[in-house]
């Protein structure tokens, strides 16, 4: 029990987010074994198991957005700084693949919020675990792809497990708004290859997908300087004919997919592989949750291809030896995801005539993500790109 004759109580000293160290989050911990004053308020998924005495706080030397510590090596406590405006996935996705029995994470504990605020997410440690940028680095650095068919697996089963009927999700499966077809192909005379096409007053506006992959080319030729900016903006116009695709697809079902699922969030541990971290994606806002499992995939993928860069960079991989291992790579984990799918009667989740553009997006996507946040990570998408498009 806490004592509160010393001095303020967790409840009072909760004003910034906790520090590995100081004791804060152990002390919230136990704390949520009793009463919580609001305006605090404790969403529970599973219950916390019994710390060790004298239970120990580290924090992880690693890029995070937010800040993790663990507990007695037995809790993380994720705390969102800033603290997040509800409604947020994370606490949605964790009541819902708790009721409908999917294992392969991180067991969620408990989403902590104040005054319409998600301040923490407390889930199981999952010891010797590293994420997929050291081990799938490992696995490209040294030629490997035997891993993407336990890969796959988890995608699809996650997949399924999101298109199961819950009380938090009672009508998991969904159809898009009708997708609309319309003339986007660049031409000498639209304003040069360096900008999509305006189609012009006449023509059909994009579907929202197309027209969402679309912005994420403009913010990403808006942030991209230098050299890399120009070789960006001279391709500009083939990459929004890719956009094409994501047209006239309103038979697509759709699923609240992860949102952000590339190999860092895959985590392998003592027990296999875990999905981590349902927060969505950094650089999107204001979208619908319900989106075509092919979203998913298709950045998965991309992040295998990540991984080689990273391998080239860092380990001195062979560029064109790690091109041909991410060829390799991305194939094998869609065949593996696909043919889950169909073990388990889902097939019809997929739309791979989705795959290539939603890749390029999430491309895009990286590009903004690292002007944003990460500037050294611009090398990584460039990367990528410069292999698809020469």
């Amino acid at each position: 029990m806490i004592c509160l004759l010393n001095g303020p109580s967790i409840w009072e000293r909760l004003d910034g987010a906790p520090r590995a160290g100081d004791g804060r989050t152990a002390e919230l911990l136990s704390a949520l074994a009793w009463h919580v004053p609001a305006p605090y308020d404790v969403t529970r998924f599973h219950p916390l198991p019994v710390l060790p005495a004298g239970a120990v706080e580290r924090g992880f030397d690693v890029d995070q957005t937010n800040h993790s510590v663990v507990v007695g090596e037995t809790v993380v406590v994720k705390w969102l700084t800033p603290p997040a405006p509800l409604p947020q996935p994370a606490p949605e996705m964790f009541a819902h693949l708790s009721a409908v029995g999917f294992t392969a994470t991180a067991a969620p504990y408990a989403a902590l919020t104040r005054g319409g605020e998600l301040l923490a997410l407390v889930t199981a440690y999952l010891p010797d675990a590293r994420d997929g940028w050291e081990w799938c680095v490992d696995e490209a650095a040294a030629g490997r792809t035997d891993f993407t068919a336990g890969l796959g697996v988890l995608a699809a089963d996650l997949h399924v497990a999101l298109a199961a009927p819950s009380g938090t999700f009672p009508d998991p499966v969904r159809l898009p708004p009708d997708g609309r077809e319309r003339p986007f192909a660049h031409s000498p005379g639209s304003g040069g290859p360096d900008r999509p096409r305006d189609p012009g007053p006449d023509a059909c506006p994009p579907g929202p997908w197309a027209a969402r992959a679309e912005a994420a080319l403009r913010e990403a030729l808006a942030l991209t300087d230098g050299e890399d900016g120009e070789w960006l903006a001279a391709r500009a116009g083939l990459m929004a004919e890719r956009f094409r695709a994501l047209n006239g697809h309103d038979a697509t079902p759709l699923i609240r997919i992860h949102g952000d699922l590339h190999v860092g969030q895959i985590l392998r541990w003592s027990g296999g592989y875990a999905v981590v971290d349902f927060d969505g994606n950094p650089t999107v806002s204001d979208t619908d949750p319900y989106q075509p499992a092919a979203r998913d995939l298709a950045q998965l993928s991309t992040s295998l291809e990540h991984a080689g860069q990273i391998a080239i960079r860092r380990r001195g991989a062979d560029p064109a030896a790690t091109a041909r291992w991410a060829a390799r790579a991305t194939l094998s984990l869609r065949d593996a995801y696909t043919g889950r799918l169909r073990e388990r009667g889902h097939a019809h989740l997929l739309h791979e005539g989705l795959l290539s553009a939603f890749a390029l997006e999430q491309e895009c996507r990286e590009l903004v993500y690292a002007a944003r946040h990460l500037p050294r990570w611009r090398y990584a998408p460039m990367g990528v790109l410069r292999s698809w498009y020469g």
